[in-house]
């Protein structure tokens, strides 16, 4: 991971600062390009960074501890935002109807009720979330959530005020945009298909993705399962976990695809096509393997309806 803490601040942080200095559109253009294209990445070092309480060599960690105050923002993050909705509010509800990025009570191949997902994290995630701790009795989080975040909008809007507003746009808006969409496209993904006898257990209510370049890219991020199961186990543990509780995944009826990324999943259940996500479907225990690809695409459907108050209030107890 150093490896890739040396590209960013080789390539983010000087371009972004020379946007500052003196900005032009190609470059703006280009720049945002480039973050683009790290975002996936980076947001998968630091979802390792967040969980394991950072990803290099102890002797560094006044480095580990800080480079994300520089790099967070380029990257489309708040400050440490990511660590009190990702650690300390998603993976305890896990999924669940308290979650804020609860799928559950969405259609989830429906593009209205995505567009309604998409659009709640964004608008209002800001005041939700400290909301939700402070309902939780967690009054010193709510605080911290609350003020990471909105100082983190006070800086760009005095950059965008007294500095460059061109550059503010390009290098903080822009992609601050982009990643609040891009996590819940990829959180859509990972929690559209949701099981509906018993929507509690981690291996019924998210999915895993081999055999998928995004998984070389990305920290092995396909293998979501594992991850809930065990959120501090490392990227480079998943597979051999996944294989060593193989059966177990088997008796749970888990669903596990190839050769697609969550991108992907997302826009194929939004398109409703089943038969193509059947086709991507890696069959396992006898119940699956018995399975007609028509059967297969039934079964997948069944996973993405809206669950109703009264089933929530009878599931999740």
């Amino acid at each position: 991971m150093l490896t890739h803490l040396l590209l960013y601040f080789s390539t983010s942080v000087p371009s972004a600062v020379l946007l500052f200095y003196r900005f032009s559109w190609l470059h703006g253009v280009l720049h945002l390009l480039m973050q683009g294209w790290y975002m996936g990445t980076y947001t998968l070092m630091m979802h390792q960074h967040i969980h394991m309480g950072g990803i290099l060599n102890r002797k560094y960690w006044l480095f580990d501890m800080l480079f994300p105050y520089i790099t967070n923002p380029l990257m489309g993050h708040t400050w440490n935002s990511y660590y009190y909705h990702h650690v300390k509010h998603h993976h305890v509800e896990g999924n669940g109807p308290e979650d804020l990025s609860s799928t559950i009570r969405y259609q989830r191949d429906e593009l209205r009720d995505f567009l309604a997902y998409v659009g709640r994290f964004l608008f209002l995630v800001w005041i939700e979330l400290p909301l939700y701790f402070t309902q939780k009795g967690k009054y010193g989080m709510a605080a911290k959530a609350a003020g990471w975040e909105l100082s983190t909008y006070a800086v760009l809007a005095v950059l965008f005020v007294r500095a460059d507003a061109r550059a503010t746009v390009f290098v903080f808006l822009l992609p601050l945009l982009l990643m609040r969409i891009a996590m819940m496209v990829g959180n859509w993904g990972q929690h559209a298909l949701v099981d509906e006898v018993d929507p509690t257990s981690d291996f019924r209510s998210s999915i895993t993705l081999i055999d998928v370049p995004s998984n070389r890219f990305c920290f092995n991020d396909g293998y979501h399962t594992s991850h809930h199961l065990n959120p501090r186990r490392h990227w480079r543990e998943h597979p051999v976990a996944f294989l060593t509780q193989r059966q177990r995944y088997s008796q749970e009826q888990a669903l596990v695809f190839r050769n697609i990324d969550y991108i992907m999943m997302t826009v194929k259940l939004l398109q409703k096509d089943y038969d193509y996500l059947a086709r991507c479907l890696v069959p396992i225990g006898e119940k699956q393997i018995s399975m007609t690809m028509e059967e297969r695409a039934a079964m997948l459907r069944t996973k993405t309806r809206r669950f109703s108050e009264e089933e929530i209030a009878r599931l999740f107890k």
